[in-house]
């Protein structure tokens, strides 16, 4: 009889053990060996972007989810975050815009004396909007106001983006040449992106692109001369035209989000994303995306721009995106249904063209090195060797409809 109890009790401890081993968590546990990294480390924008706020919202929270501590890294110079993020390898993902994704890609500016690297996609953070900005007692009340001699124009020079915005698209928009912009325009240099803003408020410039996400935009809203922004009408379908032309990763839009004066102007869309490297986990990376997604709900209100991170703005984004998405993200929205056959078309297209740019450019220090010219953006003899390795290689457009 004790024997029997014994028999009874070894097939019922079995019965659960089966049981257990077959249950859908415990197989998931068992085929789930991935760890995290003793650190997940992200670059952002200054402490005073909306990038470094948001990401600092949610980054708790993916912590306790899933137990990877996580340092996020501020670094307002757009090349040092590049530097970083994709030579050093400092970091696994970086807060960056399209736009100087693409200039840093393409090695606009300081970016054509570092070595360049292929990056992806990971997963959409906003679609920040950019205008022109200035104080609420300027006298200056349409873009078209500004065709004229004299006028103050701030520059960020951390940023080739934004130093293009307006040295030459500005211009551009307005049917000047740059050059025709330096002969009436006074640009007034700032170090940083704060400064650059700062420079309305204060009244060292009478004009600055900025977005009014960052803090220092609500800021300066609230100074009592007050903040006023300067719109690129919609309907000035030959300006946009001339303005895409030299920033072709702008969109168009109305802001719908940011601070209360900037609410209805029509404006220049520049999205930010987090970007990674081919080079890291992409198991970690589908983790990553799987957790944007599917943890929405939880870390949308930690900041005003969280709400864009959503799965509909991202898809919205890619419908017009020319820049690559990592594998470990086309992994994940190729399961939920989000990534189609034509995704894979442009994408495909995406990748050959970056590295396009990439094996040029690093062709193009190669020569110069070899040769032992002077790798420096002012350097004509070295811009004449750079020119040549990128020569008819497609910029990065964005695909509009």
């Amino acid at each position: 009889m004790k024997n029997g109890r014994s028999v009874g009790l070894v097939i019922a401890c079995l019965a659960v053990l089966f049981m257990l081993f077959s249950s859908p968590v415990f197989a998931q546990q068992g085929k789930d060996d991935f760890k995290w990294p003793p650190m997940l480390r992200i670059a952002t924008p200054t402490t005073q972007s909306a990038s470094f706020a948001a990401t600092n919202g949610w980054a708790p929270l993916l912590r306790n989810d899933v137990g990877v501590n996580v340092r996020v890294v501020p670094e307002d110079s757009e090349l040092r975050r590049y530097m970083r993020f994709v030579l050093s390898k400092e970091f696994e993902l970086a807060s960056i815009s399209s736009a100087e994704g693409a200039a840093s890609t393409e090695g606009h500016d300081g970016y054509k004396t570092q070595r360049a690297q292929a990056t992806r996609i990971t997963w959409f953070q906003n679609d920040t909007p950019w205008s022109y900005a200035v104080r609420g007692d300027s006298e200056l009340q349409t873009v078209y106001d500004l065709k004229k001699k004299g006028v103050r124009v701030a520059v960020a020079s951390q940023s080739p983006p934004m130093t293009i915005g307006v040295q030459e698209a500005l211009p551009a928009f307005l049917g000047w040449t740059k050059e025709e912009a330096a002969a009436n325009w006074t640009f007034v240099p700032t170090g940083s992106y704060p400064d650059n803003c700062r420079t309305i408020p204060d009244g060292r410039a009478d004009i600055a692109y900025l977005t009014p996400i960052s803090s220092i935009s609500f800021e300066m809203e609230a100074h009592p001369k007050g903040l006023r922004w300067i719109a690129l009408p919609l309907e000035d379908t030959e300006g946009w035209a001339r303005f895409l032309e030299i920033r072709p990763m702008a969109v168009p839009i109305t802001i719908d989000f940011g601070a209360k004066s900037s609410i209805g102007t029509d404006a220049i869309g520049s999205a930010f994303l987090y970007y990674t490297r081919p080079d890291v986990d992409q198991e970690m990376i589908y983790r990553m995306a799987k957790w944007f997604d599917q943890s929405f709900d939880t870390y949308k209100d930690v900041h005003a721009t969280a709400k864009r991170m959503s799965l509909s703005h991202f898809r919205k984004f890619l419908d017009t995106s020319p820049l690559p998405v990592a594998e470990g993200t086309i992994r994940y929205l190729r399961e939920i249904g989000q990534w189609t056959e034509a995704d894979d078309q442009w994408n495909n297209e995406a990748i050959a063209l970056m590295d396009r740019w990439v094996a040029a450019r690093n062709a193009a220090i190669d020569e110069a090195e070899a040769k032992k010219v002077r790798i420096h953006f002012e350097n004509q003899e070295y811009l004449d060797i750079f020119n040549k390795h990128i020569e008819g290689i497609p910029v990065f457009k964005t695909r509009l409809q």
